[in-house]
């Protein structure tokens, strides 16, 4: 699900939704998550700033996965987007 308030509409001049300038930054962050064989899925981004994540392949049910949340994803996120508040991986 997305929030239609936090997409831009295409041609209306603002700036890119929050969702795609997150799903940038994990295009960033994926290839490091790849290397190890797993990946992740953008789920969803609310309007509160809540990302939810998906792990795949070898990082679903991966022990050290929610490292990778914390220190990986979500401090990356936080960092280059402040309307991000938190990060929640889902099954």
């Amino acid at each position: 699900m997305t929030n239609a308030a936090a997409e831009s509409k295409p041609g209306d001049g603002s700036e890119p939704s929050l969702r795609a300038r997150v799903e940038e930054i994990l295009d960033l962050i994926r290839p490091a998550i790849q290397s190890d064989g797993g990946d992740v899925e953008l789920v969803e981004v609310s309007e509160d700033g809540v990302v939810l994540v998906r792990f795949q392949g070898a990082c679903a049910g991966c022990p050290s996965s929610s490292i990778t949340l914390q220190v990986g994803i979500e401090r990356q996120l936080k960092e280059r987007l402040p309307e991000v508040t938190r990060v929640q991986a889902i099954a």
